[in-house]
């Protein structure tokens, strides 16, 4: 038996106990991650060929990962659609909003690829030799006939048990405008339905969260089973660097010149000054890495100071933390694409790209607001593109950094969807949006207007603060730029 294998296990398992402490001392999640990072850097170089017994650690959060990739998609679809509670508000408002969040997430999807591919993004990161396998890569190409076919499901069943992402959410789909249509008919009989998928909504979010919980550790376990079998150089470490700034440079050029122009063509309405009242929102988001847990301050903003009545606010700002969300379901996602495709040397043409943004579109009417959306995102994307899955695993640790500006992506997505809505519906209120109170009105100890009640039009759609959070949310968070209530922060890494 290989006592050194068995030493590091035992180390291994030790510095989990230590990161569990930190957990427990409400150490930031991005933090815990980097810490695993390092760790795991240390536990291979020291036991350098000796981790057998650890990375299996790293694999099964991978299998784990995996397994609720289904369950996810299907509830976030199910819940979203069903929510609407008519077929006349889910042909009108719930298509509109549909329409708009997938538009915004293809600009997105676009943007990213053609940065990725202009400044390079995986060139020289030489992932073969990072233990990313490549000899099994031919088996997954297929004509673009062999997957247009494929975006169909035969066997719903078998497709669930392989995770054929695609087939599930068009069978999902259909399933969710079907019982639209017959509670629209018989509300009594299909009440307990949808009921049940609240609840199963619940469970399959906790069970998420439980998952993403084990990140720290799967980083730590993977990173040590890397290193041990090469060694990190600088020209290694550059393009994740590059993965890092372009993730960046992507999320605020789509989250604020991409915007603006969708803003003034689309929606007839000042760019700027729809920034200055939605930056609370945007600050929320960029700090607490939490789209969901952003709900209560967007939907008030987008109410108060923006204009949007309270029914298409309280319905597409959080239809747009389970549909769309481009900085973590089309930036990331395509970033990591183009980055495995480079680092693997890769023959991809237009029709190969083509088939990626589809994917990455597609794939995107099944995010969720919970922790690790863009991580389950990219796994998605690369297990229907046959990608492989080791190269999300490696960028985990800058994944956890662009998890500010993706989260922040996606809030000012949701908000300019909810305007769009409301103003190709004739409801955007100009006079809300033109009135210059949005300094004054949060100023300490300036009278409030009355606020328009959104807590009840938000706590009858899928994500509910009600289920998000163990404890309520700061009022102050309502409409304010007051992120300092540690409560909010603490609980951040509960809910995407």
């Amino acid at each position: 038996m290989d006592t050194w294998a068995l030493s590091g296990l035992a180390v291994t398992l030790g510095l989990f106990a230590g990161l569990i402490t930190l957990s427990r001392r409400q150490v930031n999640f991005a933090v815990l991650t980097f810490i695993g990072l390092f760790l795991g850097i240390a536990v291979g170089y020291v036991f350098r060929d000796h981790v057998q017994y650890v990375d299996p650690l790293g694999q099964a959060y991978i299998k784990l990962l995996m397994a609720v990739v289904a369950p996810l998609v299907i509830v976030s679809i199910l819940s979203s659609i069903t929510s609407l509670g008519s077929t006349s508000q889910l042909k009108r408002i719930g298509g509109a909003s549909i329409f708009w969040l997938l538009t915004l997430n293809l600009l997105a999807i676009l943007l990213t690829l053609g940065l990725a591919l202009q400044l390079g993004v995986g060139k020289g990161a030489d992932l073969e030799t990072q233990g990313v396998p490549t000899t099994t890569l031919n088996e997954f190409k297929e004509s673009f006939t062999q997957v247009f076919l494929g975006f169909f499901p035969s066997n719903i069943v078998s497709d669930i048990a392989e995770n054929n992402v695609i087939p599930i959410i068009i069978a999902t789909v259909a399933v969710a405008v079907a019982l639209s249509m017959v509670a629209d008919r018989k509300p009594e009989q299909m009440a307990p339905v949808k009921a049940l998928i609240d609840g199963f909504r619940e469970i399959v979010f906790k069970v998420v969260g439980f998952v993403i919980k084990l990140t720290p550790y799967a980083v730590l376990a993977l990173t040590a089973g890397a290193v041990s079998k090469t060694s990190l150089k600088v020209d290694t470490l550059m393009p994740l660097l590059t993965l890092l700034l372009v993730g960046y440079l992507a999320c605020f050029i789509d989250a604020f010149p991409v915007n603006a122009v969708v803003l003034r063509v689309w929606g007839d309405v000042r760019p700027t000054v729809f920034f200055r009242k939605i930056f609370p929102a945007q600050l929320t988001a960029f700090t607490t890495q939490s789209s969901a847990g952003t709900l209560p301050v967007t939907t008030g903003l987008l109410t108060r100071k923006i204009g949007v009545p309270a029914d298409i606010a309280g319905f597409t700002a959080p239809l747009g933390t389970t549909i769309g969300m481009p900085g973590c379901a089309g930036v990331w996602p395509m970033l990591l694409a183009v980055y495995a495709i480079n680092g693997l040397g890769l023959s991809y043409g237009l029709t190969d790209y083509a088939v990626l943004i589809l994917l990455a579109l597609v794939v995107s009417l099944g995010t969720a607001g919970v922790p690790g959306t863009a991580t389950v995102t990219a796994t998605t994307v690369f297990a229907a593109a046959g990608l492989p899955l080791e190269v999300i695993i490696l960028t985990l640790p800058i994944s956890a950094i662009v998890d500010m500006a993706r989260t922040l992506n996606n809030v000012t997505a949701a908000a300019v969807a909810s305007v769009l809505v409301a103003r190709r519906e004739g409801r955007l209120d100009d006079a809300i949006f033109d009135a210059a109170n949005d300094r004054t009105d949060d100023a300490p100890g300036a009278p409030q207007p009355a606020r328009v009640p959104v807590v009840a039009p938000v706590t009858e759609l899928p994500l509910t603060t009600a289920a998000l959070f163990d404890t309520p949310f700061p009022s102050a968070l309502v409409g304010a730029c007051d992120i300092t209530d540690r409560p909010l922060v603490k609980n951040s890494l509960e809910t995407r």
